[in-house]
C-alpha cells in the first residue's frame, strides 16, 4: 500500500504495479532483511537515512539500485536519502538509461563524455541526479551512511569505505554481458526491474512513527 500520495507519470505507475506483484525469494529477503534493519534502527532513532549504492563503475547496477530505491523511499513515505557511486569513473551507460526510461521515468541529460541525467518519477517531483562518480564524491553523503555493495567486484576490491556506518552487500548479476546481443534490452531490463521489485519491497517493510 502507498503511504505517501506523490505524483507519478502514468506508465511509471504501471511498472510499479507491476514490480510490487514479483516474488522475492527467501534467499533474498535474508539479505534484504539487513538492509531493512539499518533502515528501522535510523526511523527508531529518528535519525536521517543515507544508502550509498555502489558497484565498480557506477554505471549500471548502482545506478537502477539508487533511483528504484529513491523512487521506493518516496512512495512509502521513508525519509531517506539515496546516493550512488563507484571506484572508477565512466558514465550511467546509455542502455541502462534506455531501460529507466521504458520503466516510464522521464529523463533529461546534459554533457557528452560523463553526461549528467536528471530522472524524474512525476510532475512537480524533485529528479534524482544520476552521473558516474567516485563513492566518495561530494554530491554524495560522505559520511554516517550504508555501504551498499552491488556488485560482488567492488566488494571485493575496496575493503574499507570512509564514512560508512554499516557496509551491507546486495549483489546483483551484471547485464553488461549482454551487451551487443540479441537479449540486451531484456536483460537490462530484468536487471531493473529484480532491482526494483526488491528495493519496493524493502522499504514497504518500513514501520514509521
Amino acid at each position: 500500500m502507498q503511504r505517501n500520495v506523490i505524483s507519478i507519470f502514468p506508465a511509471l505507475a504501471n511498472t510499479i504495479k507491476r514490480v510490487s506483484k514479483r516474488i522475492i525469494p527467501e534467499d533474498r529477503k535474508e539479505v534484504l532483511q539487513l538492509l531493512i534493519d539499518f533502515i528501522q534502527s535510523k526511523i527508531d532513532a529518528g535519525q536521517q537515512i543515507n544508502l550509498n549504492f555502489i558497484c565498480t563503475h557506477n554505471s549500471r547496477r548502482s545506478q537502477f539500485a539508487q533511483i528504484w530505491a529513491q523512487t521506493a523511499a518516496d512512495y512509502f513515505g521513508v525519509p531517506a536519502k539515496c546516493f550512488s557511486g563507484g571506484v572508477e569513473v565512466t558514465a550511467f551507460n546509455e542502455r541502462a538509461v534506455a531501460s529507466v526510461k521504458r520503466s516510464g521515468f522521464k529523463v533529461s541529460s546534459k554533457g557528452d563524455a560523463n553526461p549528467f541525467y536528471s530522472v524524474t518519477i512525476g510532475d512537480d517531483q524533485h529528479p534524482v541526479s544520476a552521473f558516474s562518480k567516485l563513492f566518495d564524491h561530494p554530491v554524495n553523503q560522505v559520511e554516517s551512511f550504508a555501504a551498499v555493495m552491488t556488485c560482488s567486484h567492488a566488494d571485493e576490491n575496496c575493503p574499507f569505505i570512509p564514512g560508512t556506518e554499516k557496509r551491507i552487500p546486495v549483489h546483483y548479476e551484471d547485464p553488461k554481458d549482454f551487451d551487443g546481443t540479441p537479449q540486451e534490452e531484456a536483460r537490462y531490463d530484468e536487471r531493473s526491474m529484480q532491482i526494483a521489485s526488491e528495493m519496493f519491497y524493502m522499504f514497504s517493510h518500513i514501520e514509521l512513527h
